[in-house]
């Protein structure tokens, strides 16, 4: 079998700081990659390298297209990763307001990802997002409200909504329930849980909280300055940690 994504000696530096570090997985169909760390650990400068929002200074990330099998990512050009951005890739981000249009109803923000792949025809468009705004649990009756009016958790659950619209094959998620109450992270994550299972997504999901990655995740990486220090099956890496560091990440989260 063909990993869906190859990360091979991924690194970025900024200036003397390293961002991430000499960084290599492989990432299989229908499987979620858990990557934790404290703030700084590099978890978020290594998403943005794999989903194109950052230039790394080495390495290669390569992506099982439809029509040429592995390609690199890095090395495609800026139309050919738009694409990708649009069809088989989506990214969600921890602050709902920088993945939507906040001046678009909540049916136009889905609507658009649905244009943006070739849909055109309104009463088809209108019938997917209000179909997708009852699949995150938001009223389908407000579907011309704008995000403006919904609470923290509805423009999440909304962002969610007009990523998975198109059924994209990889979904970077960061943070995706920072910031939120605990209720509401727990409905969020009940919700998450039910779409990846359902649609069978692939995903990897950056996040300083290990109850995510515990409900989310099949493997987990954990990052200190840039490095990976442990990797493995999730519930092994967080019952029996090896490293001192993931040691240390698991018994404060036990001490809280």
């Amino acid at each position: 079998m063909t990993p869906l994504l190859k990360v091979e000696s991924l690194t970025k530096r900024y200036g003397a700081r390293i961002g991430c570090a000499d960084v290599s997985f492989d990432l299989w169909p229908g499987e979620v990659m858990g990557i934790v760390g404290e703030s700084g650990s590099g978890k978020s400068t290594l998403l943005n390298c794999m989903a194109g929002h950052l230039a790394p200074d080495a390495g290669r990330v390569m992506f099982d297209t439809r029509a040429e099998g592995l390609q690199d990512t890095i090395t495609m050009s800026e139309p050919e990763r738009r694409m990708l951005g649009r069809t088989d890739w989506a990214f969600v981000h921890q602050h709902a307001r920088d993945g939507l249009r906040m001046n678009v109803s909540a049916g136009g923000n889905v609507g658009e990802r649905l244009m943006a792949v070739g849909a055109r025809h309104y009463g088809e468009i209108r019938d997917s997002a209000e179909d997708w705004l009852g699949r995150v649990e938001i009223d389908a009756g407000r579907i011309d409200d704008r995000p403006t009016a919904f609470s923290g958790g509805m423009q999440q659950r909304l962002q969610i909504a007009r990523n998975l619209v198109t059924g994209p094959r990889l979904v970077f998620m960061d943070e995706p329930t920072g910031g939120l109450d605990v209720s509401v992270q727990a409905r969020l994550l009940d919700l998450l849980r039910g779409l990846v299972r359902e649609m069978g997504l692939s995903a990897i999901i950056v996040t300083h909280d290990l109850a995510v990655v515990r409900l989310l995740a099949d493997r987990l990486m954990v990052m200190k300055d840039g490095h990976v220090v442990e990797a493995g099956l999730t519930d092994q890496v967080l019952d029996d940690p090896q490293h001192a560091y993931t040691q240390l990440l698991v018994s404060s989260v036990l001490q809280v």
